[in-house]
Formats: C-alpha cells, structure tokens, sequence
C-alpha cells in the first residue's frame, strides 16, 4: 500500500517536469492510434443529475452531460501544497518516473527533499485539510491556491493514526473559497465522485469515478475505515478533497494500491469533522484507551476455543496495568460496546478511539459461553513511541510439535515481557502446519487449548493429547498477543 504523496525534484525542477510533461502527452495525443481531438463521451457522467441538488451541465439535447459547472465551482477550493525537509532527494516512485517518461534521474537540491501534495480550503482565514504523511517532517509549507498565488503556511495540528493534518496559511492575501463539508456515512457504493488534486505536480488535475467500497481496513493506519474509489489517484493526490455531486468534500485521498489501477482510498470526512476541534484548538487529538490488544473472530479461531458466536473482537492480551486489567480477560469475545453490535476488532478499536479518556463505556461479553455485561473507565490512549524492542538470544533448540524448534524463555526475556515462562519459537520449518498458521520465529506461546504455557514441555503435552484436533495458541509477539490456529493434519 502506498501514500500517494510524491517527493521529489524542487520548485525548478517541478517547472521542468510539467514542460516536459506537457510536451510528452502533445506528441502522444498527435501520434498515437485511438488518441484524437474530439471530445470524449463518457458513460460515467450519464444520468447523474437525477438526484442532485446541483447537478452537472446536462447541454442542449443529444449533448454529453459534463461535470464542468461542479468542478469549476469546487476547484477553488484545491491547493497544491510543497514541503521543503531534509533528505537525500527525490523518493523512488518520483525517480522511477522521471527514469520511465524522460530516461534521466529527478532533479536534486543538495541537502533537502521536495514533497507534493494537495489540500482543501475548509475556511476562509486560510485553514486546509491535508494528510498527515504530506507534512511530516517539513520544515517549509508552501501552499498554492487555484489563482496562481504562493502562500507560506504553518502546520496546526496532526493526528498520525488517521493520517489527518491542519494547516494554515499565515498571511492571507485575498478572498478564499471554502469548501462544504458533505456527509461521508450517507454516501451509498456506486455514487460518483470526482477528486482533484496535484498528481506529480500536475495543478488541478480532475478525475472522476464512483465509490467503490466503504469501510475498508487496509493496515495503512489503527482505525481504518477508508472509502474505497476507481478515481483515478496518484503520487502527489495526497491531502486532496474527493467531491460527491454536490461539491461537497466526502474525503481526503490518502492513498492507493501501488500495483493495481484504479484502486485508491479517502479518510471519510465525517471521522475528520469528529478530530477537528482537537486538532485546531490543541494540535493533537486525545482518544479513549481500553489497553487490550484485540483481533478478529474468525470461524477457525471460534470452532478451536470452543466459542459460539460468529463475529466479535476477540481478547488476546490485557495490560496488567491498562485500564481493563482485573476486568477483560484473554479469551474474551467483546460483541458490543455502549448497545452498539461489534463485528471485528477494527470496529470496537474505531467506536472507543471515538470516546474520551475517563468516559465509562458498557461493554458486551462473552466468557466461558456466557454473554456477561461489563463496564470500563477508559484510559488515554499512549503515543507509539515506545521502547526499543530488544531480540532474543541465540538458544538451543529442542524439536516442537507441527514443525516447530522451540525452547525456554530466558528469564530477561520474561521480564521484559511480563510473562511468567512460555515457549520461545527457535525456528519456523518452512510449508509445515505451523508456518501455515502464521507461527514466526521470535513469538513466544503462552497458551495451547487454553491451558497455560510455562515450558515448551506444557506445549508438547497439549499438541500429543488432542493430536487430531486444532491447536489454539494463545502466542505473544512483542508487546501485542495474537491467538493462532495450527490446522489438523
């Protein structure tokens, strides 16, 4: 998965690659077969007045309908913004661009690296949405507005776990247009949209499509729930607005699929509209923290603990000192929160990272085959930095069960963990059960069958007791903790 903000050559060098750009699609557009000057006709745009309130330009009879009219009243609205950082030049998708269209290396400037990306103006005074990723790290913000003016702008706020960021241009010289901010949950799979934004510096570049998925987890941040668009996004997209067909901003495009066409992904506005008074008024966003690490229930995890339910976030670890220590318990499957049904870990870590720190929320449990009602004082959820995580030492290796090497955990490595024993995972043996189950070298097993894990000799005995059933392993894995399912012969 890739962000779709392009580093690269400087302000010079940006000037060159447009030109030359520029000059490239003239001679395509002149000499290619399919390629003419006539308009295109486009399927997308048919029909799609029906329902809006501002619709695009349907023309006289027999003529194409044209999103025109709508992106000449948003696209104001669309700034290009520049970061200026130290580097080492020009990131690798710019470089291979540059290598692919023009058979020579990115412009460099000594000492630092570019950055485009797009944003949107949401308030006259000058405050614009972009991604976090587009400023990180910048020591100079530049904004370009659609009137051809440079601003110099200063970051405001940042939330790195949705990727979401604020800035502000510090001196307005004239009249901005805002955007409007649209409703991101009524949008439905299917309605168009058009996103408009920067791509390898090309300014305003417009480019329509539909929504093609909602909800999408894809490990780019902790609360994913990104929509899904065949709206054509690229490097340099970054930070920039996706419209419905009332020019209202649905999303911020944030990234896209490196390998694939037409598959890119927005930060759903309403979960932006939720962080926006955090990020103007402090520069960071607070959220609730229950202190467990959690996973999703899958059907081969639920048959192997003997869980009946079919969907929830099932309960891997507890911090012993986080907020619902003494109340969630490992092997515990959370089906709702605060009346709200839970379907997977995405969703409860979404509905409580949208709860304060010291709100009590009204969870739902299931135990032991009991559905139980517990509550919980939420927590401040902590910064990622955390400590550095240290390897553990070279052991001797004794043969484990489904294709592991395994061995004692060293004392260090117990404490450091907070686990009382366990066994540590030597070696992995490549196309076995356990390397199917997802086993790595350096977990350390703690539980088998829900019985406890102190020496990989309670491991063994487990594994030959049931040796045609599933093994449901409880395995710590650094400072989080996963259940795995080694699958039967």
């Amino acid at each position: 998965m890739a962000a779709c903000h392009a580093s690269g050559p400087s302000k010079a060098g940006t000037f060159e690659m447009r030109i030359e750009l520029a000059a490239m699609l003239a001679i395509a557009a002149l000499g290619l077969p399919g390629i003419s000057g006539g308009a295109a006709t486009s399927g997308n745009a048919v029909g799609l007045a029906k329902k809006d309130p501002a619709p695009p330009h349907t023309g006289a009879e027999g003529e194409t309908p044209s999103l025109a009219p709508l992106v000449d009243r948003v696209r104001p609205t669309v700034v290009g913004v520049t970061t200026i950082s130290k580097g080492k030049g020009p990131s690798p998708e710019i470089e291979e661009f540059w290598r692919r269209f023009f058979g020579r290396n990115a412009p460099k400037e000594r000492g630092k690296q570019i950055g485009l990306g797009s944003g949107v103006i949401i308030d006259p005074s000058g405050i614009i949405l972009t991604n976090n990723h587009v400023v990180a790290g910048a020591q100079k913000v530049l904004v370009r507005t659609s009137d051809d003016q440079e601003h110099q702008a200063t970051v405001v706020g940042t939330d790195p776990d949705t990727d979401v960021a604020v800035i502000k241009i510090t001196e307005v010289k004239g009249p901005l247009q805002a955007a409007t901010l649209g409703d991101s949950d009524a949008i439905r799979v299917g309605d168009y949209v058009v996103a408009i934004g920067n791509p390898f510096g090309l300014e305003l570049t417009v480019t329509s499509g539909i929504i093609s998925a909602k909800a999408r987890v894809i490990g780019a941040t902790p609360f994913d729930d990104f929509l899904q668009t065949d709206a054509a996004i690229n490097p340099g997209n970054s930070g920039g607005p996706l419209f419905d067909l009332s020019g209202r901003v649905i999303g911020i495009n944030t990234a896209i699929v490196a390998t694939g066409q037409g598959i890119g992904f927005a930060v759903p506005i309403d979960l932006i509209k939720a962080l926006l008074p955090q990020l103007e008024k402090t520069g960071r966003v607070v959220r609730g923290f229950l202190g467990v690490g959690v996973q999703d229930l899958t059907p081969e995890l639920a048959r192997a603990l003997g869980v009946k339910a079919e969907k929830g976030a099932l309960v891997s670890s507890v911090d012993k000192n986080g907020p619902a220590a003494n109340v969630l318990h490992p092997g515990d499957v959370i089906t709702t929160a605060e009346g709200k049904p839970v379907t997977n870990a995405a969703e409860l870590s979404r509905q409580v990272s949208q709860l304060k720190p010291g709100a009590v929320v009204t969870l739902g449990v299931l135990r032991e085959g009991k559905q139980q009602t517990v509550k919980v004082k939420l927590g401040e959820r902590p910064s990622k930095e955390g400590k550095e995580k240290e390897q553990p030492p070279e052991l001797k290796p004794e043969q484990g069960p489904v294709g592991l090497s395994i061995s004692p955990v060293p004392k260090e490595l117990a404490d450091q963990m907070g686990i009382d024993g366990g066994a540590l995972v030597v070696d992995v043996e490549p196309g076995s059960r356990a390397a199917e189950a997802g086993l790595r070298q350096g977990d350390v097993i703690v539980e088998a069958n829900r019985k406890p894990v102190k020496a990989p000799k309670d491991l063994i005995d487990v594994a030959k007791k049931n040796p045609k059933q599933p093994l449901a392993l409880r395995v710590r894995r650094g400072e989080a903790a996963i259940y795995l399912v080694i699958p039967t012969e």
